[in-house]
């Protein structure tokens, strides 16, 4: 819990939404106030096409009290997410989509009250060949070298201790926890490294799409939406 202007803050965890407005008209999400935020692990997937169904779906988003924070995942529109102003948040950067909604920039580290976020989108999409095979692949999903080096040192700026993760992809040894077969690509590998390098209380990654205490620490997020300093492995999702 954080307290933000005098009134009880809490930042909630949700995991990746590809664009389904449900996800936002659910109990929880109508139990959010104007002092609460929302943390999406990525492929938040409503900037597309500028549809006029797309933009209802945005302009609903726009309208709810509660920030929207998001990663970017591996299904994204990253020309369009991009190309949006960069601004402050947090002591940090981020695109501004909306009044309350904004995408988390790989590598920065945002201040919410004293809390350390550390925030790194991208991957590999599961789905790699079929999007090669269709033309719809987008090199912007996986990380850049230069991005991982500015991650790390903006890690080291902070002593390499944060108090919580959020990425979409999951380090190497917590993916193969959950999917025992599932194939290691370069961004898991550059995140186990920062597992055995960083110090967090925890990290959150969406893209393995189950709801999965791995730990008291360590947590896949999908469909549920929980208060991010509440949740535990012992916590039925």
């Amino acid at each position: 819990m954080l307290i933000w202007k005098g009134f009880l803050t809490l930042i909630y965890i949700t995991g990746d939404t590809h664009g389904d407005i449900k996800r936002f008209k659910t109990r929880a999400a109508k139990k959010l106030t104007k002092d609460d935020i929302l943390i999406v692990c990525g492929d938040f997937g409503f900037m597309w096409d500028e549809s006029e169904e797309e933009q209802k779906k945005i302009d609903f988003l726009n309208q709810q009290k509660y920030q929207i924070l998001f990663v970017d995942g591996t299904h994204e529109n990253f020309q369009k997410i991009e190309s949006q102003p960069v601004v402050d948040l947090y002591s940090a950067k981020a695109h501004r989509i909306t009044r309350n909604i904004y995408h988390l920039i790989r590598g920065e580290i945002y201040n919410i009250d004293g809390k350390f976020l550390f925030a790194f989108g991208g991957g590999v999409s599961p789905d790699l060949e079929q999007l090669l095979d269709r033309g719809t692949w987008s090199e912007r999903e996986m990380p850049t070298e230069d991005e991982m080096r500015y991650a790390v040192e903006n890690l080291k700026k902070v002593n390499c201790e944060v108090d919580y993760i959020v990425t979409h992809e999951a380090n190497a040894t917590h993916k193969h926890k959950i999917w025992r077969n599932c194939k290691t690509n370069p961004v898991n590998l550059f995140l186990e490294q920062l597992c055995a390098e960083v110090r967090y209380k925890k990290w959150f990654f969406g893209n393995l799409h189950a709801d999965f205490a791995l730990s008291d620490s360590v947590f896949s997020v999908f469909e549920e939406i929980v208060p991010i300093d509440e949740i535990r492995k012992s916590r039925n999702f």
